[in-house]
């Protein structure tokens, strides 16, 4: 019984070490099992883990990239993403953890967030947004007609659906 749990096991991480090399090759450019740095928190997201930039800096650092702003060799990805996917780490936000979050920035209880306050509060609070990042927010997340921040709505947008993002059993 032991020996067929371990070749369940086994599969699974396979089954994971295979989808993990896909999603690198897509950023793998010169198609020499070699990715830029700055891709990592790009992939590891592809495939449904959303770590904050800290959490991305700390997976690189246990990629032992050879120099700062280098790149990173399947063979030292492969193992550290493996094992973030075994655990489960970095699973999305509920649906009302966001709401919360919204709620408590709409100090009015209007139901909107305002461009400004918006601004404000992705540019000066936590983990700021760079220009690009809010240009990029805006775009998507206001009503065009008032410029708001209807976010009762656009909570639905940012919930990820956890049985296609974790399909596996572990």
């Amino acid at each position: 019984m032991a020996e067929k749990e371990e070749k369940g096991e086994d599969g699974l991480v396979a089954e994971i070490e295979k989808k993990i090399t896909e999603a690198f090759e897509v950023f793998d450019r010169e198609s020499n099992k070699t990715v830029d740095v700055r891709e990592i928190g790009c992939i590891v997201r592809s495939l449904g883990c959303f770590p904050n930039e800290a959490e991305v800096q700390e997976l690189i650092e246990k990629m032992e990239v050879e120099e700062p702003g280098g790149f990173v060799h399947l063979e030292k990805f492969l193992p550290v993403v493996t094992k973030v996917l075994l655990d489960r780490r970095f699973r999305p936000i509920p649906e009302d953890v966001i709401l919360h979050a919204f709620e408590a920035l709409d100090e009015n209880k209007r139901g909107y967030i305002t461009k400004e306050d918006l601004v404000k509060y992705l540019t000066e609070e936590g983990e700021p947004f760079n220009q690009e990042e809010m240009e990029d927010m805006l775009a998507i997340a206001l009503d065009p007609e008032t410029d708001t921040l209807l976010y009762r709505d656009y909570r639905k947008k940012l919930v990820v659906d956890e049985t296609k993002t974790f399909p596996y059993n572990v």
